[in-house]
């Protein structure tokens, strides 16, 4: 088998394995356990799905402190004829998140690397979503 094989069959693995762990603890079934928020953070936008946290829960409250995975949706302000990064781009943040019902708030926390433009630095950002 080639690398490709083998990638498509842990994916394939890990999807029918987590659904069937899922299918056992719950009672109803759930296409999907989580989060989306769409928010705004160092002049750009963000849309993140909760991942891994650590949360305090008491129905109909929750509130976590996690990691984010997110797609920034950022346009690079260059000089002409100069190379920049492309607008939609994976990243991961963390931050705290705190829900009623379904409505999310979120402050999510961003770090932009170091460039020969611009030092690095943590970037706070603000946004609101929906729990599955």
């Amino acid at each position: 088998m080639n690398k490709k094989k083998y990638k498509l069959f842990a994916i394939i693995t890990v999807l029918v394995f987590s659904k069937g762990m899922s299918a056992q603890a719950q009672t109803a079934a759930s296409l999907w356990d989580g989060m989306a928020v769409a928010g705004y953070a160092d002049h750009g936008a963000f849309v993140n799905f909760g991942g891994p946290a650590v949360k305090w829960a008491h129905k109909p409250f929750c509130i976590s402190l996690g990691m984010l995975p997110s797609l920034r949706i950022k346009e690079d302000k260059v000089a002409n004829n100069a190379t920049e990064n492309t607008t939609l781009t994976p990243s991961l943040g963390f931050g705290l998140s705190a829900s009623y019902k379904h409505l999310v708030l979120q402050m999510p926390l961003y770090y932009n690397a170091k460039t020969a433009a611009a030092n690095g630095k943590w970037n706070v950002g603000a946004g609101i979503g929906y729990k599955f």
